[in-house]
């Protein structure tokens, strides 16, 4: 035992120094630890872990050795839960708990684009017929569907339709993609569609939502020098505005790994800061006065953290972009410091800073594909760097850099696109070295341009510019989308293969010593779990509106039409994303006495038996059967989307409700409409 515990202290001794990046791992477990919790935590457990804090914190800064690691890694756990809990609270409004159709009034606050390619705003102040004040949501979605050439969305304006309005909706299937969740913490109470024009009741006030109203005018105003695809690109990458991007436009840039681009993260806020950061430090080492007496590099930084801080306010502080004004203002605050701009430690106090304003993020594949892609490349540049002796050409190093960091990034995020969207491009490579260099050579400097012209109304000519780049990318991603061996598809993993994969990952890439390659380890088992998952042999909607059957020519669905959200995702998540309407085509192939589907009030009041099925699954209450087991709405209602696998007549029953029906975001009551289920 002696010589055990010696050796773990041989071990961590060899960390020191080391041992901070694994910080936000520790927070990141305990707000893992939280969501994973099947019912908020009670007043009394949060005060428990409030003392383990306090008291691991206090013995932890007194004592030395292998202990004290520990010490931290439990008080930092513990703070992770707290942390969950108390930012939940903090987004808490009320959740509607019904189905709505009426009147619903409210203050535009964003304008984006839904799945369907619709355009969807989302409103706040809002106001619903006979609903009182106490009971209304904070802020509802709403897609425009039909004609509404009668409005042209302002921000700020009040708007008033008659809408169809719904909860958010749960998993539709156990571990999936829980909206509900989602929706809580983007402080949504209910999501839905109208089909009838949205009419202006009052324009915006002045003062109120004047950043919103700017970024606006700036897309409008990019839109008008570069028309069609271009221009909505552009405005994009400038305001954040996305709700010019068409699905088409968007399927192109997923196919070919270039989605990246269109979201205003880490990349776009790091080439924005570096280009600053050079320009200005170039301007002022022109001025020899200037470059003799000044530090350039800290005015140089101090420009470059202004220009980003300024980014952020324009493209309206989403969360992806927040989290990237994090990790460039840890860095350029290192160089103020006179410390390394890129090293593990400023990426785990930026982790830190990121999870403890947005517990939440840890569970999005944007927070984990954008660490995941820095750790990676901050660890590979690293020992790279080590390697004095063996530096390659100063001609070949930017080129070398190009490759290595796409092919780095593109292995960390991999894994995690893949488990997330159910894709992997198998071209991505090609076509991120073939785009990546315009957007950090041409596009970005020409919107840092654009933005410095446009007080005087002389943007055209640098938008003009940009507009080349972002053309070529758009060719880029359109050829690479074209070709058959873009996509492939993979089945969604079990839920501990991510984690395991992290990490495996963060061991190889943290931990110092030839110990780091345990990391394989867990990598190797994830992959050996994902390869030989089996999916759901029966999935069954919260709603009892859709049933879907494993066979032997991929998932068959019970409805070639309705509830297209849940079975667009039931199909992405088998790896097998075909229409809808062949996947219903194989409900031949189902055993008929195995699973029987029946909707509609009237003709499941009227069942008498189940017709020799094993399964009985409707829409409506149902009447108790002999022979087979009976699924009807108010059964589902209690345990929501279901998963089953079954041997012969045993079925084994693996429902949604455990991993969120006890949390304060799942108070929704089901029977959700399809388009207002799904938010679209």
């Amino acid at each position: 035992m002696l010589r055990l515990a010696g050796a773990m202290a041989a071990v961590l001794a060899a960390q020191r120094g080391h041992l901070f990046p694994w910080a936000p791992v520790a927070f990141g477990i305990g707000i893992g630890v939280y969501f994973w919790l099947p019912s908020e935590p009670r007043a009394g457990m949060l005060a428990a872990l409030g003392g383990v804090f306090v008291l691991a914190t206090l013995l932890a800064l007194r004592v030395r050795g292998l202990v004290q690691p520990v010490l931290w890694a439990l008080a930092l756990a513990s703070l992770g839960v707290l942390a969950g809990a108390g930012r939940t609270a903090l987004v808490a409004g009320p959740v509607q708990g019904w189905r709505y159709y009426g009147p619903v009034e409210g203050r535009i606050v964003g304008i984006d684009r839904s799945a369907s390619d619709v355009p969807r705003l989302t409103l706040d102040r809002v106001r619903l017929a006979e609903v009182a004040p106490e009971d209304t949501p904070r802020r509802v979605r709403i897609a425009l569907h039909g004609d509404q050439r009668w409005i042209d969305p302002r921000p700020g304006a009040t708007v008033i339709a008659t809408a169809h309005l719904s909860p958010p909706g749960g998993p539709v299937e156990p571990g999936g993609f829980d909206f509900r969740r989602h929706a809580w913490f983007l402080k949504l109470g209910a999501v839905g569609y109208t089909r009838v024009p949205v009419l202006d009741l009052a324009p915006p006030t002045p003062g109120e939502t004047r950043l919103f109203r700017a970024r606006m005018a700036v897309a409008d105003r990019v839109r008008a020098a570069l028309p069609g695809q271009t221009g909505d690109f552009a405005a994009a990458l400038m305001t954040g505005d996305r709700s010019g991007i068409g699905e088409e436009v968007s399927a192109r840039l997923r196919a070919s790994n270039l989605a990246h681009l269109l979201a205003i993260s880490g990349l776009h806020m790091g080439l924005l800061a570096g280009f600053v950061f050079g320009a200005v430090r170039l301007l002022l080492a022109l001025w020899p006065w200037a470059a003799l007496r000044w530090p350039l590099h800290k005015i140089a930084a101090l420009a470059a953290l202004g220009a980003a801080g300024a980014y952020l306010a324009l493209s309206g502080g989403n969360v992806a972009t927040e989290r990237a004004f994090v990790m460039v203002a840890v860095a350029l605050a290192a160089l103020l410091a006179d410390r390394r701009a890129l090293s593990l430690r400023a990426v785990a106090l930026a982790a830190l800073i990121v999870l403890a304003l947005r517990p939440e993020a840890l569970l999005g594949p944007g927070f984990q594909m954008s660490f995941a892609a820095t750790v990676a490349l901050v660890a590979v540049f690293g020992a790279l760097r080590e390697r004095e002796g063996r530096r390659a050409p100063r001609w070949l190093a930017p080129v070398l850099a190009v490759v290595i960091s796409s092919a780095v990034a593109g292995a960390a995020t991999a894994p995690v696109a893949a488990a997330h969207f159910n894709i992997h491009a198998r071209l991505g490579l090609i076509a991120n070295l073939t785009a990546v260099p315009v957007m950090g050579v041409l596009v970005m400097p020409a919107a840092v341009v654009a933005a410095l012209l446009m007080p005087l109304g002389l943007e055209a000519i640098a938008l003009t510019v940009m507009g080349l780049g972002l053309d070529w990318i758009l060719f880029v991603a359109s050829r690479v989308a074209e070709s058959p061996l873009a996509l492939s598809y993979i089945p969604a993993p079990p839920p501990e293969v991510l984690p395991m994969m992290a990490f495996g990952g963060l061991m190889l890439c943290l931990w110092q010593g030839r110990l780091r390659l345990a990391g394989i380890g867990p990598l190797a088992v994830a992959l050996v779990l994902w390869h030989g998952a089996e999916r759901p042999r029966v999935l069954v909607a919260e709603t009892g509106g859709l049933v879907g059957v494993m066979t032997a020519e991929g998932r068959a669905l019970s409805r070639a039409r309705g509830a297209g959200f849940i079975a667009d995702q039931w199909l992405e998540n088998d790896g097998d994303p075909v229409p809808q309407e062949v996947a219903a085509a194989r409900w031949q192939l189902v055993p008929p006495d195995l699973v029987r589907h029946v909707t509609g009030r009237k003709t499941v009041a009227g069942l008498t038996s189940c017709e020799g099925a094993a399964l009985l699954v409707t829409n409506a209450p149902a009447p108790e059967l002999d022979g087979c087991l009976v699924l009807d709405s108010d059964r589902l209602a209690r345990s929501g989307a279901l998963a089953m696998k079954t041997d012969g007549k045993v079925w084994g029953l693996f429902g949604t409700a455990p991993s969120g029906r006890g949390r304060p975001w799942s108070g929704a009551a089901p029977g959700l409409s399809d388009d207002a289920a799904s938010g679209q």
